[in-house]
């Protein structure tokens, strides 16, 4: 016979898949600004970097192949950030909606992560689709089939990297220093992540080398080529999961620790 307690174990998965289902279906029946936050400004870096300057004279025929990993790196890891942070700060905040979540037969920590989960989604979703569109605008070639498997583990975790950045910013940040907040956190972020060039390429520039190591999205970056571009000298792919790894680690046990502190109190 069933126990009351051996139920509830079993309803847990189920909650936790209905909780997340309720971020997807929800961004999923407007598409509409999700898709103008994933596509519009990597569009834009991709003709402005890919195809203005190199019309102009002032990049090289092979940068495109050395952009495309960045900005979908980039994506990926903005996205999956913004759409955790953001959420969490309007549901703890003016939405409230944070309270039903909190209703469910869902232990609190796993709330959280089904937030870091849909953010994740979100990322790859975002970093996947600039592959084809990369493709077209740079007039790149088509990665082979050998590579795939490593940008899409590299991807998979720069975006867990990002939600868990993103968890632990939408719980820490109140929402009347949203816009100062993202202005410090977002423009960093991008500058120093080795989007438009290698890590390597900064052995003249060592300060802004070591700073940039310190920025997780370097390492998606620097893992896409790895990945997708074998005679480039960029910091090995092995090297780049195992930071993201301690990465995710670290930033979801913040995130985790600041949503429940948030929740109790």
């Amino acid at each position: 016979m069933t126990t009351r307690t051996e139920t509830a174990d079993l309803d847990v998965p189920r909650t936790f898949l209905a909780v997340l289902w309720r971020d997807l279906f929800t961004t999923a029946r407007r598409p509409a600004p999700f898709l103008v936050q994933v596509i519009v400004q990597p569009l834009l870096l991709f003709f402005v970097f890919g195809k203005v300057l190199g019309v102009a004279g002032y990049t090289h025929g092979d940068f495109g192949e050395t952009l495309l990993p960045g900005v979908m790196a980039l994506n990926a890891f903005l996205v999956s950030l913004q759409n955790t942070a953001m959420p969490l700060i309007m549901d703890f905040s003016w939405s409230g909606e944070i309270e039903d979540r909190l209703l469910a037969p869902l232990p609190g920590s796993l709330v959280a992560v089904a937030k870091l989960v849909f953010g994740t989604l979100c990322g790859l979703f975002a970093g996947l689709v600039m592959a084809p569109i990369g493709f077209l605008v740079l007039g790149t070639a088509a990665w082979p089939a050998t590579a795939w498997p490593g940008v899409l583990l590299v991807l998979l975790l720069g975006s867990a990297t990002g939600a868990g950045v993103g968890l632990a910013l939408g719980t820490i940040v109140s929402p009347e220093r949203i816009s100062v907040t993202f202005s410090l956190v977002l423009a960093p972020l991008t500058f120093t992540g080795s989007v438009q060039y290698p890590w390597s390429s900064l052995g003249h520039l060592r300060w802004f080398q070591v700073i940039s190591a310190v920025n997780p999205l370097t390492y998606v970056s620097e893992g896409l080529r790895a990945a997708t571009l074998p005679g480039l000298r960029v910091i090995p792919l092995g090297t780049d999961v195992l930071v993201l790894v301690v990465a995710l680690l670290a930033a979801a046990a913040i995130g985790v620790k600041g949503f429940m502190s948030r929740a109790l109190g």
